[in-house]
C-alpha cells in the first residue's frame, strides 16, 4: 500500500464506479491509516462487515424468490387481458353487422318518412302563411268595421298593431306577403291620416293656427268663448293623440327627406305625425317667400328667413309647452314639443342653406355676410330657444368640405386686412385706457388689444363646429394669426430699435407681453383642454409627433399655444434686453468721473461736518433716475419689474467690477463709497421692492469689508489667511467653515474668501504693525 500524505484532502470513491481493490484500499487507509496502534480495531472491523456480508446475502435471496412469482402474476394478467379484449371485438363484429341489417332494413321507411317531413313542414308554412294572411285581414276588417261606426280611436290603434306586424315582417324572405302586408298598412295609413289630418287641420284654423303675428292678445290668439275654447283644446288632444298612433305605420311609409351625405348630420328620428301636420303651413310660406323669384329671395339677405323662422319659434313656443307638451306626456313619448318643432324648421334652414351656398361661395362679402348671420342665428337658436347641439345644425352645412375651406380662407384674408388696418391706424400705439389708472395696468396699446379681441371673436365663431377636426383647423388658422401678427411686431420693433425707450418702443413691448399672457391664460381654458386632447389623439393615430412630445400634451405639462408662447417669450427677452443694454451704456457714461474719483485721499467721516452724495455721482444717479421713471411710465408692471431687476445686477457688477476694485480706499474714502450707495443709489430703487439692498449684494457687501474697523479687519485677515494656509498646506478643508462662519458673521454671504481677501487688500488705513 501507498504511503498516503496525512494532510492530503482524500475524495470517497463508489464502490459501483471503481475496482475492488482500489476500493478496499481506500477503505483500510480510511479506518486504519498510518496509527499502528490502532491494528487492534481490525477484529470489530472484520465482524461488522461479517454482519453485512451475511444481511446482504438475506436479501438476495428474498429478491431471487419474489421476482419469479411478480412475472407469473403480470403474465396472468396479460392472459385476461387478451381474453377480455377478444371477448369485446367479437361482441362488436356482432354489434356492427346488426346495426347494418337495421340501417338496411329502415333505409325505405327512413325515405318515406323524409317525404312525409317535407310535406309536414310544407303544410305548416303555407298554414302560417295563410294565418298571417287571415290577421291581416282580420285588422283590416277590424278597422274597416270601426270605421263603418266612426270609432277612430280603435281604428287607429289597431292599425298601430299592424304596423308593428309588418316591422316583425321585415326579415322573411315572403316578398307577396310582405307587399300585401305593406299595402294593406298604407291603405288604411292613408285613410285614417286623411281624415284626421282633415280635422286636425280645422281644429288648428278654429284656433288660428299658425302664429305668424306678433304675439296675441287672447291666448294663443283664440278670441271665442270659454266654454268654445275648451272644446276647441279637448278636440286638439283627442286629435293629436289619435295622430300618435298612426306615427309608426307614418315612419315605415314615409321616407323623410334627406339632404346629401357630404353635409354628415347627426342621425335624427322623424318628428312626430301631428307636429309635421302643425308645421305644413309655416313650410309652404317659408318655401312660398324664399324660394323662386320672389322679392324675398334675396342671396344677400339670408337674415330675413333666419329671422323669420326664430320669430316663428318664439311665437308658438308657449303653446306647445303650455298645450302640446302635455298630450305628448300623456301619451308616453318622449318628445319635447317645442325643440321637435324647432327642429322641422331648422331642417327648412339647412335645405335653404345647401341650396344658396353654392351659389354665393365665390364672393366674399356674400359669403361672409351669410356666415356671420348664420353664427347669429346659430347663438339665438342655442341660448334663447334651448336648441340642442346634437340636433342638425347649420354649423354641419358650414363644415361640408368645399364650404369650410372657403370659410377658412374668408376668415383668413378678413383677419388680415383688419390685422393691416390696426397697424396702421394713428391710435395703434396707445392704449385706450390710458387715463384710467385701475384699468390701464398691462399698458395695453390699442392694436394688440384689437388683435386679441379678433382671435377671441374667431374662438366664439367656431367653438359650435359639430366636430373637433374642424376645430383643430380653425386653431392652426388662429395660430398662424398669431406669428404673423409677431413678426409684424418684430417688423415695426426693428424700425424703432435706435431708440429703444421711446413710446412706440415700449408700446410694442408691452404688446408682445399682453399677447402672450393672454395666451396662456387660454391655454387654461377648458375649451381649448379639450381641443389640446383632440390634437392629442390626432398625433397619436397619425405618429406626427415623438413619444415625448406626446407624453407633454398628454400630462398638459404642453399647451396648444405653447410655441407661440415661447417665440413671443423670446422677442420680449430680446426687447428688454436691448432696452437694459441701451440705459446700461448710458450709465457707464455717467460713471466716467465717478470712477476717476481719489478714493484714497478723501477726508475721513470726522473730519466732515455732514457727509454728503459725491458730485462726481450726480450724473450717474440722476441718468439711472430719469430712465427708471421714463419706463416705469411706458411699461407695465410686470415687464417694468423685470427691467430695472435685470438693471440693478448689472449696475451692481458694474459698480464693484469697476470702481471699487479697480481702487484703492482709506478710511474717507470707504466711508464715502458706502454712503453714496447705502444713502443714494439704494434708494432709487426703494420705489420697487422694500429691500433694494438685497439686489446689489457685492456692492453692499464690498462696502461692509472696506468699513470694517481696523481690529475687525485685522482679525478677519488672520482667519482668511490662515484658512487658505491650512488649505493648501494640507489638501483639507478643515478650518475653511471657520472662515465661512466669520464671514457670515459680518453678514457677507455672497462674495467668496477670495473676493474678501482682495478687498481686504485694497484698504489703505492698516497700522504699522510690521506685517
Amino acid at each position: 500500500m501507498e504511503a498516503v500524505n496525512p494532510g492530503k484532502e482524500r475524495i470517497p470513491r463508489d464502490p459501483e464506479t471503481c475496482d475492488i481493490p482500489f476500493y478496499v484500499s481506500e477503505f483500510v487507509e480510511k479506518e486504519v491509516g498510518n496509527d499502528y496502534d490502532s491494528l487492534s480495531k481490525l477484529g470489530r472491523l472484520i465482524e461488522k462487515l461479517s454482519e453485512n456480508k451475511l444481511k446482504l446475502e438475506e436479501q438476495v435471496l428474498s429478491v431471487s424468490s419474489e421476482v419469479p412469482k411478480r412475472i407469473q402474476k403480470a403474465l396472468q394478467n396479460a392472459e385476461n387481458s387478451e381474453k377480455s379484449l377478444n371477448q369485446l371485438l367479437k361482441e362488436e363484429r356482432h354489434l356492427h353487422d346488426s346495426i347494418n341489417d337495421h340501417l338496411s332494413m329502415s333505409k325505405p321507411w327512413m325515405e318515406n318518412l323524409g317525404v312525409l317531413i317535407s310535406q309536414i313542414k310544407e303544410v305548416e308554412r303555407h298554414l302560417a302563411y295563410l294565418k298571417w294572411i287571415s290577421q291581416i285581414e282580420e285588422l283590416s276588417d277590424n278597422i274597416q268595421q270601426y270605421l263603418m261606426t266612426n270609432n277612430v280611436p280603435e281604428a287607429a290603434t289597431t292599425l298601430a298593431s299592424m304596423a308593428e306586424l309588418d316591422i316583425k315582417l321585415q326579415e322573411t324572405s315572403c316578398s307577396h306577403l310582405l307587399t300585401f302586408f305593406r299595402s294593406t298598412v298604407q291603405f288604411w295609413h292613408k285613410i285614417l291620416k286623411d281624415k284626421l289630418s282633415s280635422d286636425f287641420e280645422e281644429t288648428l284654423a278654429h284656433l288660428h293656427w299658425p302664429f305668424v303675428g306678433p304675439a296675441q292678445s287672447q291666448p294663443f290668439g283664440l278670441a271665442t268663448s270659454p266654454a268654445s275654447a275648451q272644446e276647441a283644446y279637448d278636440n286638439l288632444e283627442t286629435l293629436f293623440s289619435q295622430l300618435l298612433k298612426l306615427q309608426t305605420s307614418d315612419e315605415l311609409l314615409t321616407k323623410p327627406k334627406e339632404l346629401p351625405e357630404k353635409y354628415t348630420l347627426p342621425p335624427s328620428p322623424p318628428v312626430v305625425l301631428p307636429i309635421q301636420i302643425m308645421l305644413a303651413p309655416l313650410q309652404k310660406r317659408f318655401k312660398y317667400h324664399f324660394s323662386g323669384n320672389r322679392q324675398t329671395n334675396v342671396l344677400s339677405k339670408p337674415e330675413w328667413y333666419l329671422t323669420q323662422v326664430l320669430m316663428w319659434i318664439g311665437n308658438h313656443a308657449k303653446f306647445l309647452e303650455d298645450k302640446i307638451q302635455p298630450i305628448l306626456d300623456k301619451a308616453g313619448f318622449p318628445v319635447n314639443a317645442r325643440l321637435e318643432f324647432s327642429r322641422a324648421l331648422v331642417m327648412l334652414i339647412l335645405e335653404k342653406l345647401a341650396a344658396d351656398i353654392p351659389c354665393l361661395l365665390y364672393d366674399d362679402n356674400l359669403f361672409c355676410h351669410l356666415v356671420d348671420e348664420v353664427l347669429l342665428f346659430e347663438r339665438e337658436l342655442h341660448t334663447a330657444h334651448g336648441y340642442l347641439s346634437n340636433f342638425p345644425s347649420c354649423m354641419h352645412i358650414l363644415s361640408e368640405e368645399t364650404c369650410f375651406q372657403r370659410w377658412l380662407t374668408v376668415e383668413r384674408k378678413f383677419a388680415l386686412q383688419k390685422m393691416d388696418s390696426m397697424l396702421s391706424s394713428e391710435a395703434a400705439w396707445v392704449s385706450q385706457y390710458k387715463d384710467i389708472t385701475d384699468v390701464d395696468e398691462m399698458k395695453v396699446p390699442d392694436c394688440a388689444e384689437t388683435f386679441m379681441t379678433l382671435l377671441l371673436v374667431i374662438t366664439d365663431r367656431y367653438k359650435n363646429l359639430p366636430t373637433a377636426a374642424r376645430k383643430l383647423q380653425f386653431l392652426e388658422l388662429q395660430k398662424d394669426l398669431v406669428d404673423d401678427f409677431r413678426i409684424r411686431l418684430t417688423q415695426v420693433m426693428k424700425e424703432e430699435s435706435r431708440a429703444p425707450l421711446a413710446f412706440r418702443y415700449c408700446a410694442i413691448l408691452n404688446a408682445v407681453n399682453y399677447i402672450a399672457t393672454v395666451l396662456a391664460d387660454w391655454a387654461d381654458n377648458v375649451f381649448f383642454l379639450q381641443l389640446q386632447q383632440a390634437a392629442l389623439e390626432v398625433c397619436a393615430d397619425s405618429s406626427a409627433l415623438s413619444k415625448l412630445q406626446l407624453g407633454q400634451l398628454a400630462s398638459m405639462e404642453t399647451s396648444v399655444f405653447d410655441d407661440m408662447i415661447n417665440l413671443l417669450e423670446r422677442l420680449k427677452h430680446d426687447m428688454l434686453t436691448r432696452q437694459e443694454d441701451h440705459v446700461f451704456r448710458e450709465v457707464k457714461d455717467a460713471a466716467k468721473m465717478y470712477k476717476k474719483e481719489r478714493w484714497l485721499s478723501l477726508p475721513s467721516q470726522s473730519e466732515q461736518a455732514v457727509m454728503s452724495l459725491s458730485s462726481s455721482a450726480c450724473p450717474l444717479l440722476l441718468t439711472l433716475r430719469d430712465r427708471l421713471l421714463q419706463l416705469e411710465q411706458q411699461l407695465c408692471y410686470s415687464l417694468f419689474k423685470v427691467f430695472w431687476q435685470m438693471l440693478a445686477e448689472k449696475v451692481d457688477l458694474f459698480m464693484y467690477q469697476e470702481i471699487i476694485l479697480a481702487n484703492h480706499f482709506n478710511e474717507g474714502g470707504a466711508a464715502q463709497l458706502q454712503f453714496d450707495m447705502t444713502r443714494n443709489l439704494f434708494p432709487l430703487f426703494s420705489h420697487y421692492c422694500k429691500r433694494p439692498e438685497n439686489y446689489f449684494k457685492h456692492i453692499k457687501e464690498a462696502c461692509i469689508v472696506l468699513n470694517l474697523n481696523v481690529g475687525s479687519a485685522l482679525l478677519l485677515k488672520d482667519v482668511l489667511q490662515s484658512a487658505t494656509e491650512n488649505r493648501l498646506g494640507t489638501g483639507l478643508n478643515s478650518n475653511q467653515p471657520t472662515a465661512v462662519a466669520a464671514l457670515n458673521e459680518l453678514g457677507i454671504y455672497k462674495l467668496a474668501q477670495q473676493d474678501v481677501e482682495i478687498l481686504l487688500n485694497l484698504r489703505t488705513n492698516w497700522p504699522n504693525t510690521g506685517k
